[in-house]
């Protein structure tokens, strides 16, 4: 693709701000998507081919000017170092990322609308990033939609798309709804998905998960044997 003259220049990423210092309004924007990023650091421990941004801009050739950013909550980039050139990245510009777009976006909803169903939908459409997903569990009556919702963009737009957890064969996950406990907190946050639709679960669910199974395993049998 060639470049108009006016993006000959680029600048890099070391000259543009990692955000557009725009405050969250209230915790689950943060909390989320870094759930998230922690779930994949486990579950694609061994790879080291995606990136996985919170509250990061995306600097792009495809809006009015390639010193404004798109700032989603969360992205995924698959196909780029997990840490750029050893070192974390302070914003994602897809320039030095060899083209590479994000194939995954995830907005949550908050109390001050930010175009999420339409201003930011039509920027991710044009940037081609396949998966758009709006998580909206308090305001979706007022914005008139579902809860959750899927987009996947065909031929140029996003199509919603049906069924919970959604599996994106592209990224090789899916997503969907489920709670997380936290002492006596209960929210509803979202989780990545096997195939077969299984949770991927917390290293803490797992901990406990085995320490479950020790325990049934000693009412049943006994202490376990020594080595």
């Amino acid at each position: 693709m060639v470049k108009s003259d006016r993006w000959l220049h680029l600048p890099s990423s070391a000259e543009l701000p990692c955000s557009d210092d725009t405050p969250v309004d209230n915790e689950d924007q943060n909390f989320i998507p870094n759930l998230l990023l922690f779930l994949l650091e486990f579950i694609w421990a061994t790879r080291n081919d995606w990136f996985f941004g919170v509250d990061m801009g995306i600097y792009h050739t495809t809006g009015v000017s390639p010193l404004v950013p798109v700032v989603p909550d969360g992205f995924l980039s698959l196909g780029v170092e997990r840490r750029k050139g050893g070192e974390s990245r302070k914003s994602y510009v897809v320039w030095e990322e060899d083209g590479v777009v994000p194939i995954f976006v995830l907005e949550v909803v908050s109390l001050t609308p930010g175009g999420e169903y339409d201003t930011k939908m039509t920027t991710y459409a044009k940037l081609g990033v396949l998966y758009y997903v709006v998580h909206n569990p308090q305001y979706w009556r007022r914005d008139q939609h579902q809860p959750f919702e899927v987009y996947r963009l065909e031929d140029g737009t996003y199509q919603l798309q049906i069924g919970e957890p959604y599996w994106m064969p592209e990224v090789g996950l899916g997503v969907g709804r489920s709670r997380y406990i936290s002492g006596e907190v209960v929210r509803e946050v979202l989780y990545w998905y096997d195939e077969r639709g299984n949770r991927y679960l917390t290293p803490e669910e797992t901990a406990r998960q085995a320490q479950q199974q020790l325990e049934r395993y000693r009412q049943r049998f006994g202490e376990l044997p020594e080595e």
